[in-house]
């Protein structure tokens, strides 16, 4: 039966193969050639990414069982060797076949299909993750002596697979012309990712083994340097993934959405949250020394390592990123500060509901010292973290202005936070009102109604008050708008249209505006550089006085701004 099947699958990979590599060698003048020229590239480009990917799967399983010389070839597991050779000779050949096609026929259009840069990102992104995961988890394994010879022939092959994709997307004249940021970001983002899992995990059992050094616990069972020495090497791996891609491939300079998203959501939000959470917690485990010993040592220090490793590690990441944020444009530079705000009101008002949580807990006629002494200090923690870090974000004593008022990143947080806590707010009212009947209608239960609803109106207090609080801010911004007689934004997105470098540019327009904008850069003169390039830079871009004249009093939801010779500027409303 496995034969019929492989050679059924051999029949239709032929045949679609050849009517693939007659579609691609077809010359553009013959009629139909270019009818669909966007769907032939997404169908070939998948193709070969899918046998790309198969044919690496049975080379590495070939050369795992050829380096592992504690088995024969075959051994017990016949079906996966059969597997690993139908891989590598059915989808490798013609995983070369339909490449070498491609690539002869690699022209200026080809180049610049997002196709082929999607390709090219997407099988970098995946070989580097893949060989890393594997090459680290092999040196890691070599640290409790266990030669994994099949995981490094992994590796060894994924390397590969990635060393030929970066040297096409490097190739000086059939390298893409999109997308070619992508894949650096990607994988930076990767490195980061696996480098400070790494880094809390060693420091973590650094500081595990001398709190049980300094309690003189005995622990049964592998020695404390293992998992420390296991984690080191995975954030030494990371680390220079991240290096390698962030500096030498230049990642840190791209700017755009995918850019700009990784750097808020990961480099600033992911970070700030751990660092917020590892604080809190690091305080909690201070905090019950202090006043609640009843529990045993060992449980309350249980979690004191890893919260200080992921505090130390989330707040060098956070302090990195924020000092990249001054190189970003204003929208970016207001999500990152919008973000870390709503991470401290988060863990401010969800400290709140705990403490009034706790406190009514005293009240109640079963008091239980322990578990409320417990749940205040808790509460406590997160609102002591939280506090501090919102109000600094925030900074809500400080008067805005109708510029930052009328931004819409500022507008769209403070409906967001105000509706949020209000649906939260209704939800806990329904639950205090089932609690309250529940009580009236069970006489059976022992539960006292106090008991019953105050975890629930611990939430309502918490939840009040900040929809409240974000209600009143939004009505304050809709008066300083009036005040001023400010419109509300006018523009919605900018296409900006220049040469060099658009960043002052690009911010000023939406410091101007507070729109959206999405840069455009103006293709070289084919009889030599554009005219441009050899102006002097202050005529390049434009001033302040300029860009302000001309996007006065202009509305629309899209706007074209083109930025030509000299730094003048045309400002062109485009209909919907």
């Amino acid at each position: 039966m496995s034969i019929v099947v492989l050679l059924v699958l051999v029949a239709v990979l032929g045949v679609g193969m050849t009517g693939i590599v007659i579609a691609v060698r077809r010359s553009p003048r013959q009629p139909g050639s270019t009818s669909t020229p966007t769907a032939r590239r997404v169908v070939v480009y998948i193709l070969l990414f899918a046998l790309v990917v198969i044919a690496a799967i049975g080379l590495s399983g070939l050369l795992g069982r050829a380096l592992d010389t504690g088995t024969n070839l075959a051994g017990i597991d016949v079906t996966g060797l059969a597997r690993s050779l139908a891989f590598t000779l059915i989808a490798g050949p013609f995983a070369a076949l339909l490449w070498w096609v491609l690539w002869r026929r690699m022209a200026s259009a080809e180049r610049a299909s997002i196709s082929w840069g999607l390709y090219l990102a997407g099988l970098q992104t995946v070989a580097i993750v893949t060989a890393a995961s594997a090459l680290l988890g092999t040196l890691a394994a070599l640290v409790r002596g266990d030669w994994q010879p099949r995981t490094l022939a992994v590796a060894l092959i994924w390397t590969l697979v990635w060393a030929w994709h970066r040297w096409m997307s490097r190739h000086p004249s059939k390298s893409p012309m999109q997308l070619t940021s992508v894949a650096p970001i990607l994988s930076s983002i990767f490195g980061l990712l696996i480098g400070a899992v790494g880094a809390v995990t060693a420091l973590a059992s650094l500081i595990n083994a001398a709190v049980d050094a300094l309690q003189s616990s005995i622990v049964i069972g592998d020695p404390w340097w293992r998992l420390a020495l296991q984690a080191g090497v995975w954030f030494l791996g990371g680390t220079l993934i991240w290096w390698w891609q962030w500096m030498r491939e230049r990642a840190r300079l791209v700017r755009g959405v995918l850019a700009d998203l990784a750097l808020v959501v990961l480099g600033i939000a992911a970070a700030a949250a751990a660092s917020l959470v590892g604080t809190g917690t690091v305080l909690f485990v201070l905090l019950r020394l202090a006043f609640a010993r009843e529990h045993p040592l060992d449980d309350i220090l249980d979690p004191l390592g890893t919260a200080v490793a992921t505090a130390l590690v989330g707040a060098l990441v956070w302090a990195y990123h924020h000092g990249l944020l001054r190189q970003r444009a204003l929208p970016t530079r207001l999500a990152a500060t919008l973000v870390v705000s709503g991470f401290g009101l988060v863990a401010a008002a969800t400290g709140l509901g705990i403490i009034v949580n706790a406190l009514l807990s005293g009240l109640a006629p079963v008091v239980v010292g322990s578990d409320t002494r417990s749940l205040l200090l808790g509460g406590l923690s997160a609102a002591i973290v939280g506090g501090p870090v919102w109000w600094a974000a925030w900074k809500p004593l400080r008067p805005v202005d109708p510029v930052s008022a009328q931004v819409t990143g500022r507008r769209v947080y403070l409906i967001l936070i105000f509706g949020i806590s209000a649906i939260v707010a209704i939800i806990t009212l329904l639950v205090i009102g089932y609690r309250i009947f529940e009580f009236v209608l069970d006489d059976l239960s022992r539960q006292s109604l106090l008991d019953r609803v105050r975890a629930p109106l611990g939430l309502l207090v918490a939840t009040g008050l900040a929809a409240g609080y974000h209600f009143s801010v939004w009505r304050r911004d809709r008066a300083a708008l009036a005040e001023a007689e400010l419109p509300g934004r006018a523009i919605h997105r900018v296409i900006l249209v220049t040469a060099g470098d658009p960043t002052a540019t690009r911010d000023l327009i939406a410091e101007l505006t507070g729109a959206a904008v999405t840069v455009w850069q103006r293709a070289a003169s084919p009889d030599g550089p554009a005219p441009i390039d050899a102006a002097p830079i202050d005529d390049v871009l434009p001033s302040a006085e300029r860009l302000g004249l001309a996007l006065a009093g202009v509305t629309g939801a899209r706007v074209l701004v083109v930025v030509g010779v000299g730094g003048s500027v045309d400002v062109i409303p485009l209909q919907n």
